[in-house]
């Protein structure tokens, strides 16, 4: 799968309007909904607020009062043909007086989600999983391979090493039997182990 390393952000203006592209990754709908929520609050003198997402299976175009399909619809089709998963692209208009028409609006909508793609970094993902190991402090040169997965450790009567890991790894884990005490699936970046 692929994403994007980053948020990113772009302008355009068309006909006096000015059109403000965001594209963020995004795990889940409650991310979603606050970036949203973020956003509009952020710009609440814009006219309109667009988007589409693209979340495994689930997809979703908003075209915020404009005419149907000509915001929401062109969005999610650049996130589309850009083969790329969990994430958001949000388009802000302001309004500049000048009427841009259906075909406009596609355009516009279509030409400033496609700057903030334009702008972004992409990594491949794989699903994987976001673990806390419980191990002795004799155990942790054992571990030294995992280094570049580790997100943080806790030296406590035992370490616990917290890290985003992928599906080869957590079974390795298990043969090495090391006592996991989190697991939780999430998405993490192929690194080709």
């Amino acid at each position: 799968m692929k994403t994007i390393l980053n948020h990113t952000m772009a302008k355009l203006e068309v006909k006096h309007s000015i059109f403000i592209s965001y594209l963020y990754r995004v795990n889940t709908i409650d991310e979603i909904n606050l970036l949203l929520h973020k956003t509009k609050k952020e710009h609440d003198k814009a006219t309109h607020c667009c988007y589409s997402y693209i979340l495994d299976n689930l997809k979703k175009a908003s075209d915020d009062k404009e005419p149907s399909k000509t915001a929401g619809m062109p969005i999610l089709n650049i996130l589309e043909k850009n083969e790329l998963d969990h994430v958001l692209c949000i388009v802000i208009r302001y309004f500049g007086g000048i009427k841009l028409g259906a075909s406009g609006l596609v355009r516009a909508y279509s030409e400033s989600a496609k700057l903030a793609v334009n702008n972004a970094t992409f990594i491949n993902y794989v699903l994987g999983y976001h673990i806390i190991i419980s191990c002795d402090y004799k155990q942790l040169a054992t571990l030294s391979w995992l280094k570049p997965y580790v997100i943080n450790i806790n030296y406590l009567d035992k370490i616990e090493i917290e890290a985003k890991i992928s599906e080869e790894i957590y079974q390795k884990l298990i043969l090495l039997k090391f006592a996991i005490t989190k697991l939780e699936e999430c998405l993490v970046i192929n690194r080709g182990t």
